[in-house]
């Protein structure tokens, strides 16, 4: 099976990463999006700030904060959204084959 973290390192970046191609039209601000991917707040500011320095994602300034949404235009965004899909889509098949395994055992 074919893991993110071969070519993700960081288990945050990863995370973002899967977010905002898994859900491209979605504003978020940098605390909320911690809370919903479990991770802490100044780690996950360090990897928006540096996803948003090479262009994956934009920024915006809503009243006294910032939001981060992904940058459809950025080069390769469509390439991760599809290997963000194809791993997804090869994890939920390999979890079907063990439930599918587990269930004819008994």
């Amino acid at each position: 099976m074919v893991d993110l973290g071969i070519f993700i390192t960081s288990r945050v970046k990863r995370k973002v990463v899967v977010f905002f191609t898994t859900y491209p039209a979605i504003k978020m601000h940098s605390r909320g999006l911690a809370k919903l991917i479990k991770e802490d707040p100044g780690n996950l500011q360090r990897e928006l700030s540096r996803l948003e320095k090479e262009g994956f994602l934009k920024k915006e300034k809503k009243k006294n904060t910032f939001v981060f949404y992904a940058n459809t235009d950025f080069i390769l965004f469509k390439e991760l959204q599809s290997i963000v899909m194809k791993v997804r889509a090869q994890q939920t098949a390999s979890r079907n084959v063990n439930l599918l395994s587990h269930s004819s055992d008994k």
